[in-house]
């Protein structure tokens, strides 16, 4: 019996389907099938009943699930310590990012280097539940979410808000103005990711603008920074939402950033720090305090 057999039986047992354990391991469905019928054989049991349609967890499964995830965080708990017991000068800490943190990060990123200048980071982007999953496998210390209030197996631990801003043609009227009436872009398209991709930040969005009694007419779907921004600049006068801690940072040409009129019922998102259960690690204590003092300073407006 292997480490490594146990790791897949609970990705298995957990996601009850071998393909999506796979993708989860990042390694071929062979492979599990292969390690799981091995420590099927040296148990002699079935771990789980296999049909076309589902995959379920036999008797003997269920009662093995809890050790086996105890071997698991007993591995994890066992590399902890022996980090502290090396007490190595250097260590690294890996952090899943989120798009348009801008000088959120920065301010994180900073603070670390201040407070722990042994401590090494090293940022990984990718889809959030990538990133979820990242963190529960424990290839992450810890990642970013935007939007999201629960996240299975996880702590979601609250650091700020961020605020939106109004994207706009640099030669469009409005743009004359230091702020923008969320009513006022009623007549212009809005340029935003799908729902499928962002489903919090839209659904933010859309509701800001039905409570400033307008249903936002959606243009073109928001692709990359470079294009979309560029589409709003030299086309047909459209616009899109930038987080504010970003756009203080984005270079963009002919493109004018505002804050909206009212404070209040300006769309923001909340954003967390995801983590795993239990007792902080160092590195991760100073990345919470790093997160904290971040989250005390106020937002930095674009300059325009």
């Amino acid at each position: 019996m292997e480490l490594r057999q146990m790791k897949y039986f609970v990705a298995v047992a957990e996601e009850l389907h071998f393909g999506r354990a796979a993708e989860r391991l990042y390694i071929g469905q062979p492979a599990v099938s292969q390690q799981v019928r091995r420590l099927e054989r040296e148990f002699g049991v079935t771990l789980f009943d296999r049909s076309k349609r589902a995959v379920r967890l036999t008797e003997a499964g269920r009662a093995l699930l809890p050790h086996a995830r105890a071997m698991l965080a007993a591995e994890r708990a066992a590399a902890e310590t022996m980090d502290v017991v090396r007490g190595e000068q250097q260590s690294t800490v890996r952090i899943g990012t989120s798009v348009g943190l801008g000088l959120r990060l920065d301010g994180v990123l900073t603070a670390l280097s201040e407070q722990a200048p042994w401590l090494l980071v090293e940022l990984v982007s990718g889809p959030t539940t990538t990133r979820l999953q990242q963190v529960r496998d424990g290839y992450l210390h810890a990642t970013f979410v935007r939007g999201a209030d629960r996240a299975p197996g996880l702590e979601l631990l609250p650091l700020w808000r961020d605020e939106l801003v109004a994207a706009l043609p640099a030669g469009h009227p409005l743009a004359e103005r230091d702020r923008v009436d969320l009513a006022d872009l009623a007549g212009l398209p809005l340029r935003i990711a799908s729902r499928e991709s962002n489903p919090y930040l839209v659904d933010v969005v859309v509701d800001a603008c039905r409570a400033a009694g307008f249903e936002p007419a959606m243009g073109p779907a928001f692709t990359t920074d470079q294009d979309t921004l560029a589409a709003i600049a030299a086309g047909r006068p459209s616009w899109t939402v930038y987080f504010a801690s970003q756009a203080a940072v984005q270079p963009v040409h002919r493109i004018a950033f505002r804050p909206f009129a009212d404070p209040a019922r300006a769309p923001s998102l909340p954003t967390y720090l995801a983590t795993r259960p239990g007792p902080p690690s160092r590195r991760l204590t100073a990345l919470l305090q790093a997160c904290n003092q971040q989250a005390e300073q106020p937002t930095r407006q674009p300059a325009y």
